[in-house]
């Protein structure tokens, strides 16, 4: 379990960090952005920055395979400095076409664990994470004892047959978290597991994660894996019939005696022909500031990922996860199992 100590959201504090960052930028104050995520939270970080360097950032918004595809449609004329998307799976399927560079920082290689990274080079590491969700279960309590979902293994458990529910196991949420279990269990020992979990679902996987917590809550299951980040959100809405969703379940962080709870991450990563790489970098630094984590970690409901960092959301210790222990595989490696664990899951026929 690693020490926390409560974040500063102070912006003075933000400002006099990035002041010096600032003596390392690029003449050209500009930094262009491709961006995966959509909070209107991160507005704010992204403002902060600009106001406290200023340079000027020109996003580009779109979902992570319509960024892939830009940049591999603009080749080495893409005017991308840094790329933002959403999971250690589309992180690595990204970088594995070309379409990152490494960096070298001492302030990142400080600030964030090497397992929330891609495997270091000689040249530097190409993605970093800045935020992390931990991918829980969510079970019924009038059906299914706590005792029986406190691993994931235990999702491949006959007695929990014809209760388990998932969204699609190729979507990369679900990816990570297989080639995880795999990387850990070994292949076969992985491939039965999964199995298993067609074995006992409750109907073909099918819809979002905050799908599924729902439909644990209508009774159409008894177990559901979801991200955090959802759980939260219900858990805030002022919405009486998402509150009441939320008074029919309950969480599960699973693997605490043993391997701990899988995080997974949205990161960034510099673009292969970024024309800004001084500024891309101080942005990526700017990312992993206490000021820049408080902004990732409330405003989307996600995990600090830089070391020793805490945020006091009300709604993550509601379900328990303000002091979890999370799993320590690093993401480079797991990354590297997804074409396996893709073949993995035709052969057993998990949609």
């Amino acid at each position: 379990m690693r020490n926390t100590v409560k974040l500063p959201v102070v912006l003075a504090t933000a400002a006099c960090a990035l002041a010096i960052q600032s003596q390392a930028l690029a003449q050209d104050k500009v930094l262009n952005l491709y961006s995966a995520r959509h909070y209107q939270t991160d507005e704010v970080m992204y403002d902060t920055f600009t106001r406290t360097t200023g340079i000027k950032i020109n996003r580009v918004d779109a979902d992570d395979a319509g960024i892939v595809a830009r940049l591999r449609a603009e080749g080495a004329a893409s005017p991308a400095d840094v790329i933002m998307l959403v999971d250690a799976a589309r992180m690595a399927s990204a970088d594995s076409q070309g379409l990152f560079q490494p960096i070298k920082s001492a302030k990142l290689d400080a600030a964030i664990p090497a397992n929330l990274r891609a495997d270091a080079t000689k040249d530097g590491v190409t993605w970093t994470g800045f935020s992390t969700r931990a991918r829980v279960i969510v079970y019924d309590p009038l059906r299914v004892k706590a005792d029986d979902v406190a691993t994931y293994e235990q999702l491949a458990d006959p007695k929990l047959k014809g209760l388990v529910c998932t969204r699609s196991g190729s979507h990369p949420y679900n990816m990570s978290l297989f080639s995880t279990v795999v990387e850990r269990l070994g292949d076969a020992k992985g491939e039965a597991w999964l199995k298993g979990v067609v074995d006992n679902m409750a109907r073909a996987p099918k819809g979002g994660d905050t799908d599924q917590v729902k439909a644990v809550a209508s009774g159409e299951c008894g177990v559901a894996l979801t991200n955090t980040y959802y759980v939260a959100r219900l858990i805030k809405s002022s919405k009486p019939e998402d509150r009441a969703v939320m008074e029919k379940v309950r969480v599960v962080f699973p693997n605490q005696g043993t391997s701990g709870t899988h995080v997974n991450i949205a990161g960034a990563a510099v673009a292969k022909h970024a024309k800004n790489k001084d500024n891309a970098i101080a942005f990526m630094e700017f990312l992993s500031s206490p000021f820049a984590q408080d902004y990732f970690a409330n405003g989307n409901n996600e995990f600090p990922a830089a070391k020793g960092l805490k945020v006091d959301n009300p709604a993550i210790k509601a379900m328990g996860g303000d002091n979890f222990k999370a799993e320590q595989i690093p993401l480079g490696v797991v990354a590297k199992n997804m074409t396996k664990v893709q073949q993995m899951l035709d052969r057993v026929g998990y949609k």
